[in-house]
């Protein structure tokens, strides 16, 4: 009888077979339990957001949507509103958002596109990856210690020079946005970077040898053809990681310097909602619970609405680039 390629060394049974009674039982087994896994998911999201809306309630029938666009946080005359901190939790994200994003697809880029061997690649990742792995809080006091004595010269001059623009309308005392945003950038660049790397690396290599035989130069393959294919995991980095951003607490709390204003200054200090749920819950009363639990409603909107609004484009960029409409 012929060898045959379909039938496996030493056994009469073929690679080509319907599945057995046993790894049928098992695929429906682990099914159910994957199902059960998301199922609790969902739960423990519906848990949370009873839990926060029964403890806001009171504060909500009492504030309204004033609430939102308020600007003064008095306890003693209970007066509460969040707006300045809805302002320095999209201006702090946004700034870390544009340099943890150039610096991450920059990275994702030199990692990939053969500018280095591919062993020092892995090096150069598992050190991006690292910094992950820093606690947040070590991320502040380095922000205090080392990072706002460093740029206090450079913004004072800045003010000096162009304390016209907004931007540098202010000096620089102490902690503020600028050195929250930097070390909020430092912190979402791992997400960044990883996710990046692993959609470059998804890209079949056919796609840049294409490229090449049309006679494109590097640069231009890298720009014109691997970015908008690896676009769609881009885009999922820069949601993740701005994500990552708007519910970042301790650094923030520590760095941007706690003060109920808006201000477009770079150097000012601001608030955000984590750092005013970190700072205010330890001491709060009964009454500040409520708005509190109020402003924790405000934060998951906000990071709701940016996670739905980051994968309709995701989904979008994937439907253009594959043709679909």
């Amino acid at each position: 009888m012929p060898n045959n390629p379909f039938t496996q060394a030493g056994s009469s049974s073929t690679i080509t077979r319907p599945p057995s009674g046993a790894e049928r039982t098992g695929d429906t087994v682990f099914r159910g339990i994957a199902y059960a896994c998301a199922g609790l998911i969902v739960l423990l999201v519906i848990a949370i957001l009873w839990q926060l809306g029964r403890e806001a309630a009171p504060a909500m029938a009492e504030h309204g949507l004033g609430f939102w666009y308020g600007t003064t946080w008095d306890v003693n005359k209970e007066q509460f509103g969040v707006l300045p901190e809805i302002w320095g939790t999209l201006y702090s994200s946004l700034l870390a958002l544009l340099l943890g994003g150039i610096f991450g697809i920059a990275i994702a880029i030199f990692l990939t596109q053969d500018f280095i061997h591919h062993r020092l690649a892995v090096v150069f990742r598992t050190i991006v990856e690292l910094l992950a792995a820093i606690p947040s809080v070590v991320y502040g006091l380095w922000g205090i210690y080392v990072l706002i004595p460093l740029i206090r010269p450079a913004a004072d001059w800045l003010h000096e020079q162009l304390g016209w623009f907004p931007l540098f309308g202010t000096s620089m005392s102490g902690p503020g946005l600028a050195p929250a945003a930097l070390v909020l950038a430092i912190m979402i660049l791992p997400t960044v970077a990883a996710i990046s790397v692993d959609a470059f690396r998804r890209i079949p290599y056919k796609v840049k040898e294409a490229a090449y035989g049309m006679g494109t130069t590097k640069w231009e393959a890298i720009l014109k053809v691997m970015l908008p294919t690896a676009s769609s995991g881009i885009l999922a980095a820069l949601v993740l990681g701005f994500g990552r951003a708007l519910g970042e607490t301790m650094a923030l709390a520590m760095l941007i310097g706690n003060a109920n204003q808006i201000s477009w200054s770079l150097f000012a200090p601001a608030n955000t909602l984590a750092s005013l749920l970190a700072s205010n819950f330890p001491e709060a009363g009964a009454v500040e619970v409520q708005a509190l639990m109020y402003a924790a409603l405000v934060l998951l909107l906000i990071t709701f609405i940016v996670n739905v609004v980051g994968l309709a484009v995701q989904q979008y960029t994937m439907r253009k680039f594959e043709g679909k409409q």
